[in-house]
């Protein structure tokens, strides 16, 4: 038997073929859309997915403003953050930051499904979120992806 033959290939930059996604998420649940676009952003799907790579797609999310959450999620979901000075911490809810900038409540939910480090860094450049239906992405020609036919 031929051993050679049998040689796992490592996908890298340069050998990845990256294509464009487009996803609707209109009336779509924000943890859902958010850990499809992460499986898309990371390449997990591909047959040559290489854990230290960016091998995955680009993603393009329209609609981002008309996305849903489940329960009380609007009033009782925060986002923490910290200006840096003491007593500098501020709480955001769902309905507030909706309100304030729509595509950002998707983006924080996709960049926390991706690794922590300078890879998941540069797969979030990868993510392009739009909060009504026009985006600028029309040349590239992407892929519209049904999120309720991907198990």
């Amino acid at each position: 038997m031929n051993t050679l033959s049998y040689k796992t290939i490592s996908a890298n930059k340069e050998t990845a073929n990256k294509e464009w996604i487009l996803i609707d998420a209109e009336n779509q649940i924000l943890g859902r859309l958010a850990s499809v676009a992460a499986k898309f952003l990371r390449g997990k799907y591909k047959t040559n997915f290489t854990p230290h790579a960016d091998t995955g797609d680009y993603v393009v999310i329209i609609n981002a403003d008309k996305i849903r959450l489940t329960g009380n999620k609007w009033d009782q979901k925060e986002y923490i953050r910290h200006t840096g000075y003491p007593g500098g911490q501020r709480i955001t809810t769902a309905k507030q930051l909706m309100e304030k900038k729509p595509a950002a409540m998707v983006e924080k939910a996709i960049k926390g499904m991706l690794p922590k480090n300078k890879l998941g860094s540069e797969l979030f450049r990868n993510l392009y979120v739009y909060a009504g239906t026009e985006h600028n992405q029309e040349a590239q020609k992407p892929k519209k992806i049904i999120l309720n036919s991907i198990r």
